[in-house]
């Protein structure tokens, strides 16, 4: 008895798990302790780990502040998790390197390959496939490289790549069509999605952020999300210690390879911009972001705004996506929306955004309705991508307020391609766009200024006669009603109107 005591007593303690039968999983049941001083992580892995098991949601408590140093591993959330009232600090202060994320919310279904699929074809409507449930494919071609940046952050490119929603007797989903052919598919990977949705609500989060060398590769230290049909509900997102460098972060939220994501009634932050020196051997901003969407489908973002100011320069852009379709902004303020390599279908309505504007490559129709854009333009094409967009605008009921002090008039659309750049495909503008109520805020009536412009000028050296080995067309139809000025001076086609000269522009 007394040798039993002993051992007893030598024995470290150790949390009891919540039983098999409890409803909830909380995080002090696994030795969290909440005070903001002690590394919760051990705690909250092993409480995920547990609820996961059990299929049991989690429930962080009220007033505690969980703080979460390094992260040998993403936590891994697959029930759904309240965080409620609690804070969680994710101090980066003292790491030198962090490139996952802190939780995870992925999928219990597993991604599997398709190898007889060998080719592709634009606007094809079903692959030959018997699926086990609707899934998020992604094909690739690794022997064409498109998305052949230009630029101070030139690349080589990125392999031919398309997401797609496909139903389960391989029906692509109209909303998704194929927008490149596939000569030959070197991979093709299928996500399954889950039917159930999964809801994460609440917390306030507080990133201490990191002080390593700028031109260090991206942090994670966020939420990624790899599973479709998910709600993020009320959750915040602050940024404290940023000093004079610091690591990119890759999105606070993280979105990849999985389809029909909600975020809602939250609150998110731009980063400090930093500066790095790039391969071609400029000194180039850094891009750093508290939103990534990569090969993402169907994401909403909905009654979500900044933490800090919308027009502050100093900060970077606030969202950059590659390889998405259906990407939509609705009653947010945000500082920007940005395609990098490719949106298919994006819509942004009854929202503000900031400084850093609409920048876009895509294809398929963009929306802007019911939205001030307070930037230099109202949409930026991206040069570094050729100012490509396959498709066509509609604007309804906008307004467009350039911020600064104008020394020429505002203009609605900005690009450049001077037809010199390998792109990877053919580039051009939108074949037709539609403006529908327009409010231009131009300054004050200057009888020596004129009136703002639709078109920037693309390619100041552009002529008929000029050489193009990868040419760039221009828009051909352009309908213009109910657009007014705070000048009062007329909308123009373009400074630059010898290369617009064959635009059916209707209304100016």
């Amino acid at each position: 008895m007394i040798m039993l005591g002993l051992l007893a007593l030598a024995a470290p303690a150790q949390p009891a798990p919540r039983p098999a039968e409890s409803t909830v999983v909380r995080y002090e049941d696994f030795g969290a302790v909440g005070d903001g001083v002690a590394d919760d992580y051990p705690a909250l892995a092993k409480a995920h780990e547990f609820a996961n098991e059990k299929n049991h949601p989690v429930r962080a408590r009220d007033g505690a502040t969980y703080r979460i140093g390094k992260t040998p591993r993403a936590i891994a959330i697959e029930t759904n998790a309240d965080f409620g009232k609690a804070k969680f600090i994710i101090d980066d202060a003292a790491l030198d390197d962090a490139p996952h994320d802190v939780f995870e919310i992925r999928s219990r279904l597993k991604s599997f390959s398709l190898t007889h699929v060998k080719t592709l074809r634009r606007q094809q409507t079903k692959i030959d496939v018997s699926l086990p449930a609707s899934c998020v494919i992604i094909a690739m071609n690794k022997n064409v490289s498109q998305y052949i940046r230009r630029g101070n952050n030139a690349n080589d490119g990125s392999p031919q790549t398309d997401v797609l929603l496909v139903h389960a007797d391989g029906r692509i989903s109209p909303t998704t069509p194929v927008i490149w052919n596939f000569d030959q598919i070197t991979s093709m990977k299928a996500y399954p999605m889950d039917q159930g949705t999964l809801t994460i609500k609440g917390g306030h989060f507080t990133t201490i952020a990191n002080r390593t060398k700028s031109d260090h590769g991206y942090f994670g230290r966020g939420i990624g999300i790899s599973r479709s049909n998910v709600v993020v509900d009320g959750i915040e997102h602050h940024i404290t210690g940023e000093g004079e460098h610091g690591a990119p972060y890759g999105g606070f939220i993280s979105v990849s390879n999985c389809a029909n994501v909600f975020i809602r009634n939250s609150v998110f932050s731009g980063h400090k911009t930093y500066r790095s020196v790039t391969r071609t051997g400029h000194l180039t901003p850094k891009g750093t972001y508290d939103l990534r969407f990569d090969r993402a489908i169907h994401v909403t973002l909905f009654r979500c705004r900044q933490s800090n100011d919308i027009l502050d320069t100093s900060r970077w852009g606030i969202m950059g996506s590659n390889f998405c379709k259906n990407l939509t902004y609705d009653q947010c303020q945000l500082s920007r929306f940005d395609a990098h390599q490719g949106v298919t279908h994006a819509t942004i309505r009854n929202s503000v955004i900031g400084h850093a504007g609409l920048q876009l490559t895509g294809f398929g129709t963009f929306v802007a309705e019911n939205t001030t854009v307070k930037s230099h333009n109202f949409i930026d094409l991206r040069p570094d991508y050729g100012s490509t967009w396959t498709g066509e605008w509609i604007i309804r009921n906008c307004r467009f307020e350039p911020q600064g002090k104008l020394s020429s008039p505002p203009c609605l659309f900005n690009g450049s391609n001077d037809g010199q750049h390998d792109f990877g495909y053919e580039c051009q503008m939108p074949w037709r766009i539609r403006i529908e109520g327009l409010h231009v805020v131009d300054g004050e009536a200057d009888a020596k200024s004129a009136g703002p412009y639709v078109f920037d000028q693309f390619n100041s050296r552009w002529s008929a006669a000029t050489a193009q080995p990868f040419p760039y067309r221009v828009t051909k139809e352009l309908h213009l009603k109910n657009i007014t000025t705070s000048s009062g001076k007329p909308m123009r086609l373009s400074n630059n109107p010898a290369m617009f000269h064959e635009v059916k522009a209707q209304g100016l």
